[in-house]
């Protein structure tokens, strides 16, 4: 059960990244039942691929990079949100799933929006 909510959790949050931000974004109609219909699929498994990015691959990175986490006092740690959203942009690329990240500051930006709105998330349904 617990997945199942964080999948549904992080799919939330990278739809509000895609609706506040013009460069995040699902291919396909971009209003109306339509758009929900079309893009619930594409949403949990970018979910699913950022959840396996963040599983394996940020670890790695953040061991890597920790001399510059502590120079910047933690501030790197942004640029490395940013830098796997661009990769799960990329992954789906290659998949085909439809979601694009256009460029380095529409990632940084998506990435604050997204562990914003998983904080709210998990404060308010997930309070254990």
């Amino acid at each position: 059960m617990r997945f199942v909510t964080w999948l549904v959790s992080t799919a939330a949050a990278v739809a509000v990244a895609a609706w506040l931000l013009d460069d995040i974004w699902f291919d396909g109609p971009n209003a109306g039942l339509d758009e929900v219909q079309e893009k619930i699929v594409p949403l949990l498994l970018v979910s699913l691929i950022l959840g396996a990015v963040s599983v394996f691959v940020e670890p790695v990175v953040k061991i890597l990079s920790l001399p510059f986490i502590v120079l910047t006092i933690g501030l790197f740690l942004l640029v490395i949100n940013a830098l796997m959203l661009m990769l799960t942009a990329w992954i789906a690329g290659h998949l085909d799933i439809g979601f694009h990240v256009e460029g380095f500051w529409a990632a940084l930006l998506g990435g604050l929006v997204i562990t914003i709105v998983n904080g709210f998330i998990d404060i308010a349904v997930l309070d254990d």
